[in-house]
């Protein structure tokens, strides 16, 4: 093989090798699928102190529940509270035994890595988790749902 051919297998190997780098750097990223559109929600602005908007009354009904990353307080999951249908209940969605997202499964929450599960006020039923999810005062205003992150 001659010095030109190499060079040219070793270009052709290194631009193929860095192409799905390029590509995945140049789709754009799609919203969260938990944000709420615009207009659906009560402004930030009109939020009672220490209050977020989660989502809507509306997509809970729905979709049976709401989650939100990124809140001063951690990652949430909101749920109807299935002793009081006219209230919400909000957990950390973080599972206390290694950390993976706990999700909602019509009347407990489950982790899929490693098999705890919780109840609706947070404490364990099944380990390996030992330590309950983190609770969080809500509030419905008007068609919003609002969790106090401070």
């Amino acid at each position: 093989m001659k010095r030109r051919e190499f060079m040219n297998f070793v270009g052709l190997g290194m631009l193929a090798t860095s192409l799905p780098v390029a590509i995945a750097a140049c789709n754009p990223t799609e919203p969260a699928s938990d944000t709420p559109a615009v207009g659906d929600s009560v402004p930030a602005s009109e939020a009672p102190d220490g209050f977020e908007t989660v989502g809507t009354v509306a997509d809970l009904d729905t979709k049976g529940f709401l989650t939100k990353k990124g809140l001063a307080v951690g990652n949430v999951i909101v749920v109807r509270d299935p002793a009081n249908t006219d209230s919400v209940i909000a957990l950390n969605s973080k599972c206390t035994h290694q950390g993976c997202t706990v999700d909602w499964e019509a009347d407990k929450f489950s982790c899929a890595c490693h098999g705890s599960e919780f109840a609706t006020d947070g404490r364990v039923t099944i380990g390996p988790a030992v330590r309950p999810l983190e609770s969080y005062e809500t509030l419905i205003e008007g068609e919003s749902v609002l969790v106090k992150v401070s």
